[in-house]
């Protein structure tokens, strides 16, 4: 093997969970440049490093050095020490602090900033407070470094170690290597693979209870991120000998120690639960019984009366089924409000919120989604929040709101209900007094949650909650192709594609993957904007039926984040750009920052200086540093999945075979029911076809609709 030795001037690329990157080194004896990839995820810019390979020959990228072993040195020249400083590794220390702690103490620098950190105050515009987030920044920095070493030996991936760190601190590789199936419990991130490819090549054995335990709890949180709230015994063995390769009886043993030890809870016909999705499901059951016998605090009016009212003063007139769902209101503790798109559901939603109003009631409004709770507040007039706000979600104490501090009011009304999954639903049960009226308003056709559960669909399937079914596309709505189409597909009946003048609705047909992308690239910046003098980024959505392949949702933010946002300014973490107006979506939980997976917001400043970038959500502004960039996904293109409970002024969809696998009615319902103004099929009519006849939704284990019957009279 040849040897290279230089200072790293930029990196290229940089995939952190593969490990792979490409980098630029300027090195002695070389005019130019030289590129160097491999396996160097943990090299930083300004430091010095020998790498050892082979020169390779690419036909796209030329003469580049391909290294197969490496080692870091910090620098030692007062360019690369500046280099290193600017690079954003040190929070606290950016390009223009970088030259100016340089310009002070030349070779020295370094040597300062670990033995004499204090005398930093003696660079201008740095004060104490900068000066100790240097400090930590700096010993933060040697604990990650060692972390990555040590992931390193193992063939592990990198990029985890300032999210180990985050969580161990300086007691990490003592804790990992005791027990590395930890880090698939605590670590935002890792997985069991990841942790059992550690864990073989620390030494622990195939069959030992460490793993067996930690594999039997990956396949239960596997079923349970496929929807399912508990596992048949005999599933689980099963998956567990495919996944773990061990012997059945092994798994067995495991699963009774597990059970003695109370982390599961088998019930009866051998089911198993993991012990949040046991109590949730339990719970919600207990509490929609409890509030169903419970007693209002106010008398209602008569809702004969109201909708006369109602009809008189605002020019509306319910149908008999409308008119139903608001009587059925005044006599209901709990009731639900079903319905596809233009059947009347926000408009009598209306009519019941003012019923309960005319009643010197206290009403309440939720949702579970950001956008869900914003378009609930533009229809209604007042204010919505969401179920995480609504119960005033403070880590790590959790919901403010709960059983000692429930909520104040009269009713409740949660809309977009199919979306909630079991352990959500049952928080939010939990802070409803049992006074109060619940109205439950979503639409079954619809994707079910995203997590654990079928909340919607067991409560309407138990027959013990009064539910009124609204079926009628109102005439309005009937000059809405988008509308008339979404219920063709609902039925099992294939949509209008033609188009035509006056349509909302259109196809457009293309064979292949790159047509279909170059003809959404073409909507999305000239056709659309054009003709319906729209913002591309904010008003137009691409839908997609898959993250992966090249017209899933990963490729195509890629490619419209070239075409759409041409700014410069930006932050780069692993292989993406985050650039100044790019649309991104926060992809987990984040109960410090108040922000959850699925809001959708802006960047709205980027501080090279600091590595921090801002993003505007709909009633709020977030600060992320750059370690905390993969909680952001860019949101040119999203998964119908995620797009679950939003709304969109212009809707494309990819729609071909190479999605073959998603291609479901539900889905492609869903998704064209995002869209209030346009939607737009680019791809195959028979890929659209396939999805219509597919209505083979998967089962979910869930028990929600046995528990309620067991505990309420069956509705006759």
């Amino acid at each position: 093997m040849e040897s290279l030795r230089g200072v790293v001037e930029r990196i290229t690329y940089a995939n952190e969970e593969a490990g792979y990157s490409v980098i630029k080194i300027k090195s002695k004896g070389y005019i130019d440049l030289v590129t160097v990839v491999g396996n160097m995820a943990t090299v930083n810019v300004g430091s010095v490093i020998t790498a050892r390979g082979f020169w390779t020959n690419s036909p796209k990228f030329g003469r580049q050095f391909e290294a197969k072993e490496w080692e870091e040195t910090l620098p030692a020249s007062i360019y690369g020490i500046e280099k290193y400083l600017g690079s954003g590794l040190i929070k606290g220390i950016g390009p223009v602090y970088a030259k100016k702690i340089v310009n002070l103490y030349k070779e020295k620098t370094l040597f300062i900033i670990e033995e004499e950190p204090d005398t930093l105050l003696y660079v201008e515009g740095i004060g104490k407070k900068r000066v100790e987030m240097i400090k930590k920044a700096w010993q933060d920095q040697k604990e990650i470094k060692n972390i990555m070493i040590f992931l390193q030996s193992y063939g592990i991936s990198t990029s985890f170690g300032s999210r180990i760190y985050k969580v161990y601190g300086n007691k990490s590789i003592e804790i990992v290597k005791e027990n590395p199936y930890k880090l698939a419990d605590d670590v935002y991130g890792i997985g069991f693979k990841t942790a059992d490819t550690l864990a073989a090549k620390l030494g622990i054995d195939k069959d030992s209870f460490k793993r067996c335990r930690a594999g039997i709890f990956y396949t239960l949180s596997q079923l349970s991120e496929e929807g399912h709230c508990y596992a048949k015994e005999e599933q689980l063995i099963e998956r567990c000998v495919e996944i773990l390769e061990v012997e059945a009886p092994k798994i067995m043993m495991t699963i009774s120690h597990i059970l003695l030890e109370k982390e599961l809870i088998k019930e009866e016909m051998d089911i198993i639960y993991l012990p949040p999705f046991y109590y949730s499901e339990s719970g919600v059951a207990r509490r929609l019984n409890q509030i169903m016998k419970g007693s209002t605090n106010k008398r209602l009016r008569n809702s004969e009366e109201v909708i006369k009212e109602i009809e008189a003063s605002e020019h509306i007139i319910y149908d008999e089924i409308q008119k139903m769902a608001i009587k059925q209101a005044e006599k209901s503790k709990v009731m639900v409000l079903t319905g596809g798109p233009g059947t009347g559901k926000t408009t009598t939603t209306h009519g019941i919120i003012t019923l309960f109003y005319k009643s010197g009631m206290q009403v309440v409004l939720t949702a579970p989604t950001g956008r869900a709770a914003k378009r609930m507040s533009e229809a209604t007039g007042m204010e919505a929040k969401t179920i995480h706000r609504l119960l005033e979600c403070k880590p790590p104490e959790g919901y403010k709101k709960n059983e000692d501090n429930q909520i104040q009011g009269d009713v409740l009304i949660i809309d977009e209900a199919s979306m909630i999954d079991i352990i959500l639903m049952y928080n939010l049960l939990k802070a409803i007094p049992d006074h109060m009226i619940i109205i439950i308003v979503g639409d079954i056709d619809q994707l079910p949650s995203v997590g654990a559960g079928n909340v919607l669909q067991d409560i309407i399937a138990s027959g013990v909650i009064p539910t009124v079914k609204l079926e009628r596309i109102f005439r309005q709505a009937m000059g809405s192709k988008i509308i008339t189409n979404a219920h063709k597909i609902n039925k099992g009946e294939n949509p209008d594609l033609r188009g035509g003048s006056g349509s909302n609705f259109f196809f457009i047909e293309e064979e292949n993957s790159e047509e279909v992308i170059s003809t959404i690239v073409t909507l999305c910046t000239k056709r659309l904007p054009s003709y319906y003098k729209v913002n591309p980024i904010r008003d137009i959505q691409i839908l997609t039926p898959m993250q992966r392949t090249e017209t899933g949702a990963a490729n195509l933010n890629t490619v419209l984040q070239s075409a759409l946002n041409k700014n410069t300014l930006c932050l780069k973490r692993g292989a993406t750009e985050y650039r100044l107006s790019d649309k991104v979506m926060q992809i987990r939980n984040n109960y410090d920052k108040e922000v959850f997976n699925g809001d959708m917001g802006f960047i709205t400043s980027i501080d090279l200086e600091e590595r921090l970038l801002k993003v505007a959500f709909d009633d709020k502004e977030i600060e992320y540093e750059t370690s905390e960039l993969d909680e952001l996904i860019l949101a040119y293109a999203t998964t119908i999945h995620k797009a679950q409970g939003s709304e969109y002024p212009i809707v494309v969809m990819p729609f071909t075979f190479s999605h073959y696998v998603m291609l479901q009615r539900n889905l492609l319902y869903t998704g064209i029911t995002r869209a209030k103004k346009v939607v737009v099929l680019v791809g195959n009519r028979n890929a659209v076809y396939a999805a219509v006849k597919n209505n083979n939704v998967k089962n979910r284990n869930t028990r929600l609709e046995v528990r309620l019957k067991n505990l309420l009279p069956t509705l006759l």
